[in-house]
């Protein structure tokens, strides 16, 4: 769960804690492992390299992170699916309730301090001021642990009357120890962040999204196979929360030691101001993921919660490709955006978007077409939910094709207006759980839901084009789309003449992609795709080369 709720709120709140830079110092929020150094002034060496240095850098940039959340989403995959085997839907429902407890209340235990802390350390490591990055993450680690500690102690006391909201008397043990895991969490959160201040993603992809994952899936796996109830898959997450924490805690501690010692100096107010707007933000983003859960769970049974995590589980590993990338992207639009440089930032915002769809659409042909056979996995119980994964799929398409708009409205400095979308989608979502999910169940949560996306991501879109003047410019939307008729209709011709969902999937799985890729290849790459390919694949590069004539000059 630990690593299962990072993955879920990390985004929102990276999303909406930058706003536009005041210096080109501040411009170093939240950079990839392969960012030049900064200069004395903290800009970027390469600011003037042009396009191709851009997109390469973005590339490169999202590497470590991909690795990272591939194996964070499988990992979590398989943990869904060991507890659906091993336990049922109800507890899965149970266990998934806890987790979206877990996920909101961690973001409020961090108040803001997850984008302060990364924000402000790379701010005034750039300024090489020991004093305030020292107070910094003093500050931000201080407030994050009592928070934490306060919270996770009104939720033991309180948990009969949270098991009391579910319907379900037998949760007080596990509230209780959710409320366990929650400083873990929040130390791992807050310590991870504050190493992305030194330029770094490394101890954030490697424990965060590698370590933390892997224990947990190993811990849980262990405790469903030999005990195989909820109480020991959750007793199984205090265990790895603590040790990610421990692991967290010395990845900073390293960090720290490169500082030179001197005394802390703190800036609350200037720390506090960006970081109450990055939280309320994050706070209805992540509303806006965990709303139909928390709804769900007073208003149906946790064999319904089960089911429609288990389908928003499947739609996650879509688009677990939109993280790593939006990650990768924010830094090079804050930076372009404060050099002035608008068509430089349009054209990153196309690539960012194109390689999110193009990534993307193989997982989202498989979930439209063949989502039964694809729940199957998970216990033929959770078939029941092929309609909801179709209906969040659908979400998740639009929010892929608008891709990182909300990047583009906080690195210009609109992160008020990024507040009041994510505010007012999430009062949508609300209101749409309440009027639909008594009638319809867990479809119209899934309804509720996806509307509630591609609205928002809709506005955002078009203020990022007609307020900030950024269009995602090469994002090839309809190329894209071509490219998946003929493997859906693929796909379709597996589910018709395959029975075994196992083969099916597998089947299905290996044809959509050739076709697809085909299909691609067929329509033609991107000019900046092509370059790339030259520049990372050279031997393909030249292998193609080989095969033809070598021109004349006079050619």
């Amino acid at each position: 769960m630990a690593g299962s709720h990072r993955a879920g709120r990390a985004q929102p709140e990276r999303a909406g804690g930058a706003g536009r830079a005041t210096t080109r110092r501040d411009e170093a929020a939240t950079p990839d492992d392969d960012e030049p150094t900064p200069s004395a002034e903290g800009g970027t060496p390469a600011a003037g390299r042009g396009e191709e240095s851009h997109v390469s850098r973005m590339a490169r940039g999202g590497g470590l992170n991909l690795v990272g959340a591939l194996v964070q989403q499988g990992s979590l995959f398989m943990v869904m699916a060991i507890l659906a085997h091993g336990l049922g839907r109800a507890d899965v429902g149970r266990y998934s309730e806890m987790w979206s407890l877990l996920s909101l209340l961690g973001l409020l235990s961090l108040a803001g301090f997850r984008s302060g802390l990364t924000r402000f350390v790379a701010v005034f490591l750039a300024e090489n001021d020991p004093s305030r990055v020292r107070g910094t993450i003093r500050l931000g680690m201080g407030i994050t642990v009592v928070g934490s500690a306060v919270i996770a102690a009104l939720l033991a006391i309180f948990a009969p009357a949270v098991a009391d909201y579910f319907h379900d008397p037998g949760l007080v043990t596990a509230v209780r120890l959710t409320a366990l895991i929650l400083p873990a969490t929040t130390f791992s959160d807050a310590a991870l962040a504050a190493t992305q201040g030194w330029r770094s993603q490394r101890a954030f992809a490697l424990i965060g999204r590698i370590l933390d994952p892997l224990s947990m899936l190993g811990l849980i796996g262990l405790s469903v196979l030999l005990i195989g109830n909820l109480t020991a898959a959750l007793t199984a997450l205090v265990f790895s929360s603590w040790s990610t924490a421990t692991w967290s805690a010395v990845a900073l501690l390293r960090r720290v030691r490169t500082v030179p010692r001197a005394r802390p100096i703190m800036e609350p107010q200037r720390i506090f101001s960006f970081s109450m707007i990055s939280w309320l933000s994050a706070l209805a983003a992540t509303g806006l993921i965990w709303a139909g859960t928390i709804i769900l769970g007073n208003l149906t049974d946790p064999a319904s919660v089960g089911v429609f995590n288990v389908a928003t589980r499947l739609v996650n590993l879509a688009v677990f490709v939109m993280a790593p990338i939006t990650t990768s992207f924010t830094p090079h639009m804050a930076h372009l955006h404060h050099v002035g440089e608008t068509d430089e930032a349009a054209r990153a915002y196309g690539n960012a978007t194109r390689w999110i769809l193009f990534l993307s659409a193989p997982a989202f042909i498989m979930l439209i077409v063949l989502p039964s056979q694809m729940l199957a996995f998970f216990g033929h119980d959770f078939r029941t939910g092929a309609s909801v994964t179709m209906i969040l799929a659908a979400g998740q398409v639009i929010a892929a094709a608008a891709g990182p708009c909300g990047v583009v409205l906080n690195q210009s400095g609109r992160i008020v207006l990024s507040l009041v979308d994510n505010i007012g989608v999430l009062v949508l979502n609300v209101a749409l759980d309440f009027a639909i999910i008594p009638s319809h169940g867990i479809v119209g949560a899934a309804v509720a839901w996806s509307v509630s996306l591609i609205a928002v991501n809709i506005t955002k879109l078009l203020q990022a084009r007609y307020i900030v003047g950024v269009a995602p410019i090469g994002a090839r939307t309809i190329p894209t789309l071509l490219a998946s008729v003929p493997a859906a209709a693929v796909a379709w011709v597996v589910r018709e003449t395959i029975t075994n969902a196992f083969f099916a999937v597998l089947v299905g799985g290996l044809a959509v992609l050739v076709v697809y890729v085909g299909a691609h290849l067929l329509i033609g790459l991107h000019p900046d795709d092509r370059a790339l390919l030259q520049r990372y694949l050279p031997r393909i590069v030249g292998r193609r080369r080989k095969g033809r004539p070598t021109p004349t000059r006079a050619s």
